[in-house]
């Protein structure tokens, strides 16, 4: 039996400002180390082979803080697989600016949909193609060896995460959408089969 715990990094300076961020290196606010505390001492029981991270400042100061908040040293492997989404010509763009403009359901569709394209960016599906390939080349190997796994990173990769691990489809998960700092406790069997899932706030 073995754990993999999914974590949203916490707040940034850009998501307290409604920025779409994507891949700009943006760190986290006060607010979001204090979330990714939180989500540390929501695992306190929990012990962990291995950590990843993305490649970018919020993921791994996310890390960090739950490291601090659970008082171990952890393996670390940071890899961009586990980039935020690419938002290409919106980023840096105030979401709820684009809202107005584009109206309600296409901008649910722009932040949700799973085939959406944007411009000199990626659509979920893309996200989900490179996410999965190392999910199940690098990490699902050491789950089905019983170790305890912790990911750190983002809305959108992880979202391509869960989609696999709950099976959700394409129409579905659209409604899915994963708050900073919360936390993902999935329990696989030896035969990499879940066995529970918990949904931890922070």
């Amino acid at each position: 039996m073995a754990y993999l715990v999914l974590v949203r990094h916490g707040e940034s300076e850009w998501n307290a400002k409604g920025i779409w961020t994507g891949w700009t290196d943006i760190g986290l606010s006060e607010k979001g180390k204090e979330e990714a505390r939180k989500a540390g001492e929501t695992i306190r029981d929990m012990k962990f082979d291995a950590a990843y991270t993305s490649a970018l400042a919020r993921s791994k100061q996310t890390l960090e803080e739950i490291k601090k908040a659970l008082g171990v040293k952890i393996p670390t492997t940071e890899n961009q697989a586990f980039n935020e989404r690419d938002y290409g010509d919106y980023t840096g763009k105030n979401k709820w600016e684009i809202q107005k403009e584009v109206g309600e359901q296409k901008f649910q569709d722009l932040r949700r949909g799973w085939n959406v394209p944007i411009k000199n960016g990626e659509s979920l599906k893309d996200v989900y193609s490179r996410v999965l390939p190392y999910y199940i080349s690098k990490i699902k190997p050491k789950l089905l060896m019983g170790q305890n796994i912790l990911i750190s990173a983002h809305g959108n990769s992880l979202r391509a995460l869960v989609k696999y691990l709950d099976n959700i489809s394409d129409a579905n998960i659209a409604n899915l959408e994963i708050p900073t700092g919360e936390v993902y406790v999935y329990k696989i069997n030896a035969e990499g089969k879940i066995e529970s899932k918990e949904i931890r706030n922070s």
